[in-house]
């Protein structure tokens, strides 16, 4: 019997490990958005419930956890376009991901902006995962375009428009989950193609990749 113990013990190990990183991640995540990426590591380590020393061992620095956080919300969004890619209905689909997107913008508050300001050239992976993001929403929109669902004049970049202004929202209401719901309810019924009543003026020429974010500064008294 502890022979057998002990043949399993590395496994329990490594499964603890995996558990433990999933927790300061998602710890992470949830401390950056409330404070910034400039909140003290033991805050985040208590917030996962480990040992700072635990959370050093599977990040190194600072930079190495904000990248990790940054990576899991990154998946987060490629995993949406993948499913409203693969939704038989491509307005629900294109209706999911706005959702999915902006829920997720929400509960993250300021931390992309802040990520932005801080890695400004980013990594070659992140470029990389950025351009298929926008060739897939090209995608995604010409499909629901097709479909007669989606009206004719919507452009890419009219997402990175949505996605400012329900930024401006979660940043003033941060705890507001009913504003915010609602305003994408709004903005998605205002993209139908059956009430497109009146022409749009000229898209702008954002994209997902130039947003202008700024890292938050501090608020006034």
């Amino acid at each position: 019997m502890a022979q057998s113990s002990r043949i399993g013990e590395p496994g329990r190990v490594r499964a603890d490990a995996r558990r433990n990183r999933e927790r300061v991640l998602t710890a992470a995540r949830a401390v950056f958005a409330e404070h910034g990426i400039d909140a003290p590591m033991a805050t985040v380590a208590r917030r996962a419930g480990v040992g700072v020393a635990t959370l050093y061992r599977h990040f190194p620095t600072r930079d190495a956890l904000v990248r990790g956080a940054y990576e899991r919300q990154m998946r987060t969004c490629a995993h949406a376009l993948t499913d409203a890619l693969a939704e038989p209905d491509p307005w629900r689909g294109f209706k999911r991901l706005v959702e999915t997107v902006c829920e997720l913008q929400r509960e993250e508050r300021g931390f992309p902006a802040a990520f932005a300001a801080a890695f400004p050239d980013g990594t070659a992976g992140e470029a990389e995962a950025r351009e298929q993001a926008e060739r897939g929403l090209a995608a995604l929109v010409r499909r629901a375009q097709a479909a007669g669902a989606l009206r004719a004049d919507f452009r890419p970049s009219d997402l990175a428009v949505i996605l400012l202004a329900h930024c401006g929202l979660v940043t003033a209401l941060p705890d507001d989950r009913a504003a915010s719901r609602r305003l994408v309810a709004y903005l998605l019924q205002s993209l139908r193609a059956d009430r497109a009543d009146e022409p749009l003026p000229p898209p702008s020429s954002l994209s997902l990749s130039s947003l202008p974010l700024r890292r938050p500064g501090p608020q006034q008294p």
